[in-house]
């Protein structure tokens, strides 16, 4: 593992996304190495000749770039993070992510957080200073063998679901992000009757196929589900309406269980 410290000219980022105003990414790179993660794309803009999950950089000087008394970012949507994970193993070293939500406390911007860590229940105490704020986790495989095997450096979905309950318990709102949704692997159904309980919302989004990780799934296919392959080629052909079907049963699970959904489904493969 490559670990660098770096100094950045900036932390709070405009954002491209719909649902936010601005991002923050404490890390350059992610250790959990997931092999589905479309922010590899990165690389492109950071020099990095490492495989995606062997590197990271650590944006050391990044919560001192956070202003002290604006209200520029007064209940402006912020997302931590877009193309990280804020709390990935090294979080419990430096620290960054809650040097930040410390600095971001006295601003009071509407708070998102995502990630596959259960290290996020440590910071239960700062969520509960923002009068905003909603803190998500995600998983999609609740088989620690696939899982191992797909993003080996996150946390155990049991550790995670752990997690979304302290959360709940200490009143700080949660998502669960079913991401990536695995065709004919991820049991949504279960996963939702496992959780709804102690989960506000549900994100949904599909495996996505892009070019820089067709082959990894496919090895992973191989591997474990061969006989899903030929059923693989076939849901993302080009014709396929696999995902659009899927979408229509999943609102209307929600809808019949009372539970509250978004659905960010890409319906056409794309590059990356």
């Amino acid at each position: 593992m490559k670990i660098k410290e770096i100094k950045t000219k900036s932390i709070i980022v405009k954002s491209n996304l719909p649902d936010a105003d601005f991002v923050i990414n404490p890390y350059v790179g992610c250790t959990h190495g997931c092999k589905y993660c479309y922010a590899r794309f990165i690389k492109r803009f950071t020099g990095h000749i490492e495989p995606w999950g062997s590197f990271i950089d650590v944006k050391i000087n990044g919560p001192d770039l956070i202003p002290k008394n604006t209200n520029k970012y007064r209940g402006k949507s912020i997302i931590i993070s877009s193309v990280t994970d804020p709390y990935q193993p090294i979080e419990r070293k430096y620290k960054l992510t809650r040097k930040i939500l410390e600095r971001l406390i006295p601003l009071q911007p509407n708070l998102d957080l995502i990630t596959k860590s259960d290290l996020v229940a440590r910071d239960i105490d700062l969520f509960k200073q923002f009068r905003n704020c909603m803190v998500t986790l995600s998983f999609s495989i609740t088989d620690e063998k696939l899982r191992k095997q797909i993003e080996n450096l996150s946390s155990p979905t049991e550790q995670k679901m752990n997690a979304l309950k302290e959360l709940h318990k200490a009143k700080i709102p949660t998502a669960l992000f079913i991401s990536p949704l695995y065709p004919l692997i991820t049991d949504w159904e279960e996963i939702i009757n496992r959780t709804k309980s102690f989960v506000d919302e549900y994100w949904f989004e599909n495996l996505n196929l892009y070019s820089s990780i067709k082959s990894s799934i496919f090895i992973f296919l191989r591997k474990n589900k061969p006989e899903l392959i030929e059923k693989y080629k076939t849901i993302y052909s080009k014709n396929s309406y696999y995902w659009n079907i899927e979408e229509s049963k999943i609102k209307e699970f929600c809808k019949e269980n009372k539970v509250s959904c978004k659905i960010y489904f890409h319906h056409k493969m794309k590059d990356a």
